[in-house]
């Protein structure tokens, strides 16, 4: 299985900058699809950035611009710097893993989630 490993989380002031990193272990697997979600008190998760193993990226609308999503694929680790952040970027940010599990000469694909790490920015 993948165990995930968040970091980066924490408090700014609105129109600061911070860096989240999502690092991925696992053994007799293939990490895909990396991405981070977040979910703010009341609120559905939402995608806030996905970034495949070949390197293509998305983004939702709301942070085009502000927010870049990065890997290193070595590493089997995501990072998420967001900058111009604004009060309404606070949430819990979670990030997802998307990976092929192998099974003698099977394998199959299941979506990991990390723990959780809170950012909160103050206006």
């Amino acid at each position: 299985q993948v165990q995930l490993v968040e970091s980066g989380g924490g408090l700014v002031q609105a129109g600061g900058s911070l860096r989240l990193s999502c690092a991925a272990s696992g053994s007799g697997v293939s990490i895909q699809d990396m991405g981070w979600y977040r979910q703010a008190p009341g609120e559905q998760r939402e995608l806030v950035a996905e970034i495949t193993s070949g390197g293509m990226t998305n983004y939702a609308d709301s942070v085009k611009g502000r927010f870049t999503i990065s890997r290193d694929n070595a590493k089997s680790t995501a990072y998420l710097q967001m900058n111009s952040l604004r009060p309404e970027d606070a949430a819990v940010y979670y990030c997802n893993v998307a990976a092929l599990i192998y099974i003698g000469s099977n394998y199959y694909s299941k979506n990991f989630w990390g723990q959780g790490t809170q950012v909160t920015v103050s206006s």
